[in-house]
């Protein structure tokens, strides 16, 4: 005899549809979970990548005058590639958001930089209005010079600078011993500056792997350099920022152009503070021992623009 509980469930099969799922059916639905779940994954490992390096660009903003560039382009290639899954123009969306964390870095640093009294006018003007100039020349080169072309001619200058650094005196001893920081000619700041900005463009850098050899060998201390190569970077990263606004077409969601605002974000937020507390222990660093850091990072962006 049925009891009234097991007539009730014989009652619900037959009125309620039974869900038919394919054991082909499942795996796909598996696979596309896991997906997900991979997908996820790489995007807060990357979030956490960019709020790292975003604090390694603060650092070496305020030591050595490098805004970003160095450091930003790889990280956020690789977390646009991870959000888009190729659907963009990674490697200039990359250089623009650079860019972009470039303006602000510069600016921060350079007002930090400027409380500290290390900032000085006869080394910042005409220069500064020079490499502005340069900048938005390079700026209209850098459209027409393919990638491959720009890494190679980078590599190269890198490869010349450092070599010029460690072989001439002057860079790691800091100018003519026993005789102070000599003014930049008219010819130095003119076609220097011009030279620097047009350089930085086509290169996208910000022009302090320039600007601080320039200085150095001039016999301005280390520090001080690296603190005049932020306000000198402004100018370059202002143009690169508005070229790859301005061009980018079709912008994604959270895009300005080519400049991803989340990534720049993220980096800042890393960034901006990093200055604030490295800026209070630069001057603490022997002038020698800063130089030879500085030649060090200079190797190290060398190797990694090679290798990789």
């Amino acid at each position: 005899m049925v009891s009234t509980s097991a007539m009730g469930m014989l009652r619900m099969r037959a009125t309620v549809p039974v869900l038919s799922v394919s054991r082909k059916e499942l795996a796909f639905f598996r696979m596309r979970a896991m997906g997900w779940v991979v997908s996820v994954g790489r995007v807060g490992d990357s979030v956490l990548l960019l709020l790292v390096f975003g604090c390694l660009t603060g650092v070496t903003t305020v030591l050595f005058g490098f805004g970003g560039g160095f450091v930003t382009v790889p990280v956020v290639y690789a977390f646009t590639v991870a959000r888009s899954g190729g659907g963009v123009d990674a490697m200039h969306v990359a250089v623009a958001t650079s860019a972009a964390v470039m303006v602000v870095n510069s600016v921060g640093a350079t007002l930090a930089q400027a409380r500290s009294g290390r900032l000085r006018r006869e080394y910042l003007w005409p220069l500064g209005a020079w490499v502005a100039v340069g900048a938005a020349a390079g700026a209209l080169g850098a459209v027409a010079v393919g990638d491959a072309v720009q890494r190679v001619l980078f590599a190269v200058y890198l490869g010349v600078t450092i070599l010029d650094s460690v072989v001439r005196r002057g860079f790691v001893a800091g100018g003519v011993a026993g005789a102070g920081p000599r003014p930049l000619g008219r010819v130095a700041a003119s076609a220097g500056g011009v030279g620097i900005g047009a350089v930085a463009s086509v290169l996208e850098v910000g022009g302090s792997v320039m600007t601080v050899p320039l200085l150095r060998r001039r016999g301005v201390a280390m520090a001080d350099a690296a603190a005049m190569a932020n306000p000198l970077s402004v100018p370059v990263a202002v143009v690169g920022t508005a070229v790859y606004a301005l061009v980018g077409s079709g912008a994604a969601p959270g895009h300005v152009g080519y400049v991803d605002v989340v990534a720049a974000g993220l980096l800042l937020a890393g960034s901006l503070p990093a200055i604030a507390v490295v800026r209070r222990v630069v001057g603490r660093v022997p002038d020698r021992v800063h130089a030879v850091a500085y030649i060090g990072l200079l190797v190290v962006v060398l190797v990694a623009i090679v290798v990789v």
